[in-house]
């Protein structure tokens, strides 16, 4: 049974916007990231909402959105809203889900890529990471918000408290491309 949505969140400064998103973890202290296609970072699911969604109605489209993954509400942890860059903040949930192969994920949201011409799914791939691969794998600000500000091991911690989510992992759309299991390489950098 899905629990009840919450009120939209309260206006954001003018020229500030929201990006909502869950934080999606299982018990091996792994996080899956989806590789932004046309980057060398990897990234949460996340996005910006809709006038009438509210955050966690938000976090649920774009994690379909980009991942194929259907989640129950009541295993969502809402972790709120946290300061992320000058000009955008994020409103961040988690769940702890069991490890599943990511190469059964696609992404459905797509944009305008100039140098082909064509439509490029904004995740081009997608992996379980462990905590300690974040700096390395994400940009330094996400890297901040999850490491400093969320305490990934707490966070997990206060998850194993709960029940563990069994996400839905929809079939691809026909006008999708057939799920892969490529990953792009790990960036070796901080």
């Amino acid at each position: 049974m899905l629990s009840p949505l919450p009120l939209p969140s309260a206006a954001m400064p003018f020229g500030k916007r929201l990006s909502c998103g869950i934080v999606i973890m299982n018990d091996d202290a792994e996080l899956l990231l989806c590789h932004v296609t046309g980057q060398e970072h990897w990234d949460l699911p996340k996005g910006g909402a809709a006038d009438d969604e509210t955050p966690l109605q938000t976090a649920l489209r774009e994690t379909r959105e980009e991942t194929g993954l259907l989640l129950d509400t009541a295993g969502l942890l809402d972790l709120g809203q946290l300061a992320y860059r000058s000009r955008k903040d994020l409103h961040l949930f988690a769940a702890r889900v069991p490890r599943f192969d990511p190469g059964l994920l696609w992404c459905e949201s797509r944009f305008d890529d100039d140098a082909s011409g064509g439509r490029l799914p904004e995740m081009d791939g997608f992996g379980w990471f462990a905590f300690a691969e974040v700096p390395v794998q994400c940009t330094r600000k996400l890297s901040a918000v999850l490491r400093e500000r969320l305490d990934l091991p707490s966070l997990l911690a206060e998850l194993r408290q709960r029940e563990l989510t069994v996400p839905q992992i929809l079939p691809a759309p026909a006008s999708v491309a057939a799920p892969s299991t490529w990953l792009p390489p790990p960036r070796l950098f901080a």
